[in-house]
């Protein structure tokens, strides 16, 4: 009887596995990758490429698999978008990091024109997926947001049957350069995934996913060659053939192909790496107090009012909660996601949401006390000094706007570039950067401008847009994306020092007394510098470990300890005077926002992941 019950259902199998297969039939497509428009000639390579497809008979539809501009700028959307129209097929496009990270739209630009950022189709009998994983606003890894998870489940729960044969399209190799990869890989190996097709690193390659087939593509930039390509995919009853093409030249021979059928993880024994959370077993200096799941997007410090802690989120609400458990105690709905850090003042909260407004509102009930609409959406971080709100926008306006009444005093319309930076206020001066290269210094009292500074590099890339910068002993201190650190004299925008001795990227901060600048490195090192020498003096460099990253999460000084996130959920407490860790706390896996202090020893952060935490911590 055993023996029978098993035949049977391996007939079922073996009768589901031929069900699914004899309903798919071979096609071709094309798949384009890495296009970077706005870059030197990645408008004219993608021209290139839809003409070649144009050209072509038998290919059903296009992919694109992310990096489809240089730097996510409006205008480089429209151009893409444009570009891509001329194809003669349908096409099918998500983001790519290029795409997220330098996004004056708050990332609502690309599925405006899109009508979303990820997709989902079937032909021939095969299933679709495509979805992105940012980062969102961000330098790090790459990271799939819980909305994002949640539009996947749904996908998935409305396969035919879940032995329907699945391709997976994203950005990033699913591999530890996202930091959550698990949490596709696992959900992946429940169905019949065939292959995870993905860019990123402009070659061609083979890859495994945890055992789950991959495949990489080239970027459709030329580099150093005459033309550009892309690949030619057809699929056939038992395989799946990538063939390289650029245009204007044959075809040439198949560099990949990968069988098809029935795929069976369950018997993968395999134990694979996960996140590490031991380290929160080493310091009981440091313990978790509560957290709160958003379930979206978070990419913005919380500001903290009395007894509350508010942060805005990817689904366009500003939420505020309780510091005392972490409830909900309102929530404002804006008509766009909200990556702006608010500020906090006077029972008032100020931010921007991507729909195109700043919004005050009242920190006890969540109503709106003002808005001010701007041109563009607010992506930017705002100062409250003075009674004055101090805040940028990606409409090329830096605006001063009373807290008390929303009545505009002043505005600069001379920006270049969008910003989102936490502007300085110092010495009767606003200090912000922008995407445009410069760092900006405008007269509080009235914005005109007192002086704007430059590093000299003309890439828009390299601009001190992402740190916050601080200042002592007449010098404004910035680190920008150049790796360079700059001390510059506060009064004339005249350059004091500048040094790349150290490689550092984005993170800079300011002791409680002003005698020390800090500075994170790109690998494991942060290094306190002097604020009054003349040249650019250590004080104290700590070797933390944290390893690589990028992560634009600013240090922070309060009661003699300073505190930084990473890019993988690590949150750090340092010795001011000394350098030395005096705790180490992992909140999740992802970027780190820059943290914000409650108190004496409370500590709140979130992460992209949408978490909110208060942490306890105590000098040991």
């Amino acid at each position: 009887m055993k023996r029978f019950a098993r035949t049977s259902v391996l007939l079922i199998l073996c009768f589901l596995t031929s069900v699914s297969f004899s309903q798919t039939g071979s096609f071709r497509f094309a798949w384009l990758s890495d296009t970077h428009v706005g870059s030197t000639t990645g408008a004219a390579d993608l021209g290139n490429s839809i003409r070649e497809i144009n050209a072509m008979s038998g290919v059903a539809f296009v992919v694109l698999s992310g990096d489809i501009t240089e730097m996510g700028f409006d205008a480089q959307l429209d151009l893409a978008k444009a570009i891509l129209d001329s194809l003669k097929k349908p096409y099918y496009i998500i983001p790519g990091n290029h795409d997220t990270k330098w996004s004056a739209s708050g990332c609502t630009k690309f599925a405006s024109l899109w009508g979303n950022d990820r997709f989902v189709f079937e032909y021939s009998g095969y299933r679709f997926i495509g979805m992105h994983e940012g980062p969102i606003m961000k330098m790090g890894d790459g990271h799939f947001p819980p909305e994002d998870l949640r539009w996947l489940d749904s996908a998935l729960t409305t396969l035919s049957n879940r032995r329907q044969p699945l391709f997976f399209v994203t950005h990033y190799p699913l591999d530890p350069g996202i930091d959550n990869w698990f949490a596709l890989t696992e959900r992946l190996k429940h169905f019949n995934t065939q292959a995870v097709l993905a860019g990123h690193e402009h070659q061609n390659r083979i890859a495994d996913f945890e055992g789950i087939s991959g495949v990489l593509m080239r970027s459709n930039l030329r580099g150093d060659k005459s033309a550009g390509g892309f690949t030619i995919v057809d699929i056939r009853t038992d395989s799946i053939i990538f063939t390289e093409r650029v245009p204007g030249l044959p075809t040439q021979k198949p560099w990949h192909a990968l069988a098809l059928g029935t795929r069976d993880f369950s018997r993968d024994t395999t134990t694979y790496q996960r996140p590490d959370f031991s380290i929160n077993n080493k310091y009981a200096s440091v313990k978790t107090l509560w957290t709160v799941n958003t379930g979206y997007t978070v990419a913005s410090t919380p500001s903290v009012w009395s007894d509350r802690a508010i942060v805005g989120n990817s689904s366009g609400s500003v939420v505020c909660y309780s510091l005392k458990d972490g409830s909900v105690l309102w929530n404002f709905i804006t008509g766009a996601t909200v990556y702006s850090t608010s500020a906090a003042a006077e029972g008032r909260i100020v931010i921007g949401s991507s729909d195109k407004n700043i919004y005050c509102l009242d920190a006890r009930t969540g109503k709106m006390a003002w808005k001010v609409s701007t041109g563009a959406p607010v992506v930017a971080a705002a100062t409250i000094h003075d009674g004055v709100v101090f805040v940028g926008a990606s409409d090329g306006v830096f605006r001063a706007i009373e807290l008390s009444s929303g009545k505009v005093k002043w505005e600069f319309p001379n920006v270049g570039g969008f910003v989102e930076a936490k502007p300085l206020v110092y010495n009767g001066k606003v200090i912000f950067g922008a995407w445009d290269t410069f760092l900006y210094a405008l007269n509080a009292s009235d914005g005109s401008l007192a002086w704007k500074w430059t590093n000299g590099n003309a890439g828009v890339l390299y601009s001190p847009a992402a740190c916050w910068p601080v200042a002592a002993n007449g010098k404004i201190f910035i680190v920008g994306p150049d790796r360079f650190m700059t001390a510059i004299d506060a009064k004339t925008g005249k350059t004091v020092w500048r040094s790349k001795r150290y490689q550092v990227r984005e993170c800079v901060g300011i002791s409680e007394n002003g005698k020390r600048v800090y500075a994170r490195c790109m690998t494991d090192t942060v290094v306190a510098f002097s604020s009054a020498a003349p040249t650019q003096t250590a004080v104290w460099a700590s070797a933390c470990g944290y390893g690589y990253d990028i992560d634009p999460s600013m240090p922070i000084e309060q009661d003699g300890e300073v505190m930084f996130g990473t890019k993988n959920g690590l949150v750090y407490g340092l010795e001011a005077t000394s350098g030395k860790v005096m705790w180490v706390h992992r909140v999740g896996v992802t970027v780190v926002n820059t943290p914000m202090i409650v108190d004496n020893h409370r500590l709140l952060v979130t992460d992209l992941d949408g978490s909110l935490t208060l942490l306890e911590y105590n000098q040991q």
